[in-house]
């Protein structure tokens, strides 16, 4: 797949033979573009679409133009101070960083050297060796397993199960950080493996994405902004890795989570990303060979013991026991702050346009507990008290005085929506509150693609039925 720098003006879309669907969360048509039925396809419509200039070689080995080839050597003369210290001084390795910034120079130049500073603060030569905490190592979910039909390593992201809070609470955020590292360097170390072993170049990684259980747990504020460091730190140091990666079983809050991370992900990432439908087991096959897939995902790969899951080799996470903690809490900044009277409440707004929005809220009070619910507005422009509005989330009172509050709301109507802090109960002491409230937007097109997809699946069991 070409860079989008490198890309000619798209003139066609690339239809996809895959029976129910699945489309890209690029952004380069105001529409979705199908999945192509292979890269060498889509490599192919485009060749026959656009003249072979060379504003369209791909930027790799054995295909660069003139300027691409001066591009190389000049940066190759130019990194002669660092180059005995990276993990590979051939072409393919100093092209991706090249492709990445559009081949422009200089740019590449300071991406590789931040990324030569990185490895020396991660040691990353020695990192395969380290031992991360074993919180992290019992918890943490995710592995590699199997490879694609072109020899690529295959990794699995298990979302459900994963406790963001209790890893933020019981592990440092550095050695999470050099934990994805560890992982992304032994990912790169498979590639050359297979490399050896298939006597053809392999560079990149597949990965597939289980959203099933994703949940209003999973954007707590801490462990997106988490996460999103986790994105930035993959992008900067292992640009052109990422072959394509499949989204599989995505439940109805998947546009708000993507909404929240597509920002950390450049435009050629993004359109690498495909989500699936109900015939996601059938898309995979296409890509992967069934003696490569775990059968919990539809091929016929098991542990050594028959575990269907091959969880020798994919950590599916959990629920992370107390005792591991080292904290009880993270540092919060809060937007807001208000003095909440002995005897009375303080209510907040917010207009919500249209269903699937997500509120997301943290807060603290200084001194003693305070009460909170959630209300929906039942008459527009005038204040109401809690029982002349439609509770949605039940008043109850939080010792937020001693561990900081936080929690999330699918808003399924549109709606003025109060989240009231109340202090009604209390006849001596004024709380002072500190808090920050968001609103949070679903990605539109993924929206509108799931529901796509989601009919798409109705339509074929309607026509199932009928025959």
């Amino acid at each position: 797949m070409l860079p989008a720098c490198l890309k000619p003006v798209r003139a066609a879309r690339e239809l996809s033979p895959l029976r129910g669907g699945a489309c890209s969360l690029a952004q380069e048509d105001q529409g979705w573009s199908e999945l192509p039925w292979s890269e060498e396809v889509a490599d192919a419509g485009r060749s026959q679409l656009i003249n072979n200039t060379e504003d369209i070689m791909s930027g790799k080995v054995g295909d660069l133009s003139p300027k691409q080839a001066e591009a190389l050597a000049k940066f190759r003369e130019n990194l002669q101070d660092v180059l005995p210290s990276l993990p590979r001084q051939d072409d393919h390795f100093l092209l991706r960083w090249l492709r990445a910034r559009c081949f422009d120079l200089q740019k590449s130049e300071a991406m590789l050297r931040k990324h030569v500073e990185m490895r020396k603060h991660m040691d990353a030569d020695n990192i395969v060796n380290w031992r991360p905490p074993e919180v992290i190592q019992i918890y943490m979910s995710g592995g590699m397993c199997g490879y694609d039909r072109e020899g690529c390593p295959i990794w699995y992201e298990i979302i459900g199960p994963l406790d963001a809070k209790g890893i933020l609470l019981s592990a440092s955020k550095q050695d999470l950080l050099k934990n994805k590292f560890r992982d992304c360097e032994m990912l790169l170390q498979e590639c050359d493996r297979q490399t050896q072993k298939l006597g053809k170049r392999v560079e990149t990684v597949m990965m597939i994405y289980d959203c099933e259980g994703l949940g209003l747990k999973h954007l707590w504020k801490p462990a997106v902004e988490a996460f999103g460091e986790l994105l930035t730190m993959f992008e900067e140091n292992y640009p052109e890795t990422l072959k394509r990666l499949f989204v599989i079983k995505a439940p109805k809050l998947f546009p708000v989570a993507y909404n929240l991370i597509k920002h950390f992900l450049s435009e050629d990432t993004r359109q690498k990303i495909f989500v699936l439908g109900a015939n996601w087991k059938d898309v995979l096959q296409k890509y992967i060979a069934p003696e490569e897939i775990p059968v919990a995902y539809g091929g016929t790969l098991r542990d050594l013991d028959g575990n269907p899951k091959c969880v020798t080799k994919i950590n599916y996470g959990g629920d992370i026991p107390r005792k591991y903690y080292v904290r009880d809490q993270l540092k919060q900044q809060y937007e807001h702050s208000v003095v909440v009277n002995r005897g009375s409440s303080h209510q907040v707004e917010y207009e919500i346009l249209f269903p699937g929005c997500v509120l997301r809220w943290q807060f603290m009070s200084d001194g003693a507990d305070v009460g909170f619910g959630v209300y929906l507005k039942t008459r527009i422009r005038e204040r109401q008290r809690a029982g002349e509005m439609t509770e949605v989330l039940p008043n109850q009172r939080y010792n937020a005085h001693l561990v900081p509050e936080d929690g999330s709301l699918t808003c399924s109507a549109a709606g003025v929506y109060v989240l009231r802090f109340d202090n009604t109960y209390s006849y001596l002491h004024t709380k002072k509150i500190s808090y920050t409230v968001e609103v949070l937007l679903p990605d539109k097109k993924s929206e509108e693609q799931i529901q796509q997809l989601e009919e798409t699946v109705n339509e074929l069991d309607l026509n199932d039925a009928n025959q």
